[in-house]
């Protein structure tokens, strides 16, 4: 091709501009992410016990959750966001173990193994009660109760919509109350 015939060509055939590429953010650094850790594995660790009644399972959920956690290398904008985040990928975590054993098992939740000496401790009566509730009840009155999150706070942690927060948080609440009255728990 010619010189002109390029100029022409080129005068006529607009020349597509992009956008130089976004940065990937920077990753947390090693003590940011140690501090990190050691404010919110332990919370974290027990919300996920509570979820799935397994301490062996809470301990590889915690680790996958800050595996992932890492590898997506979220935005650091504040800890409180990043806490947030955190929750959400342990609440899909335990979900999807949720799904894998009930394809495996046939069952929908793994329930608290009761020990050969039932004991009549309120703290161990409400874990049995805790581990008849759905994951997703579950989840929202722990997020809700223990770790004193607001609505938005747990619409983002579980992907829900904020305004459907209240709704799922009053009906779980409702069924802890019925399973609670039903075992001689409440009033």
């Amino acid at each position: 091709m010619t010189a002109d015939a390029m100029m022409l060509l080129q005068a006529t055939v607009p020349i597509e501009r992009t956008a130089p590429p976004k940065r990937a953010p920077r990753p947390i650094d090693e003590a940011r992410f140690e501090s990190f850790y050691r404010a919110h594995a332990a919370s974290l660790w027990s919300y996920i016990y509570r979820l799935t009644g397994n301490p062996a399972t809470a301990d590889d959920l915690l680790q996958k959750s800050f595996f992932r956690f890492l590898r997506a290398n979220p935005p650091t904008t504040t800890d409180e966001h990043l806490r947030r985040y955190l929750f959400r990928t342990a609440t899909n975590l335990a979900f999807d173990h949720f799904r894998e054993t009930k394809r495996e098992r046939g069952q929908e939740i793994v329930v608290i193994e009761e020990s050969a000496h039932e004991s009549a401790d309120l703290r161990h009566d409400m874990m049995r009660v805790f581990a008849e509730l759905k994951p997703r009840e579950r989840s929202l009155l722990w997020l809700a109760h223990v770790e004193e999150l607001d609505h938005e706070e747990i619409s983002e942690a579980l992907g829900l919509k904020p305004k459907s927060v209240r709704v799922v948080l009053f009906r779980a609440r409702k069924r802890l109350a019925e399973l609670l009255k039903k075992k001689g728990l409440g009033s």
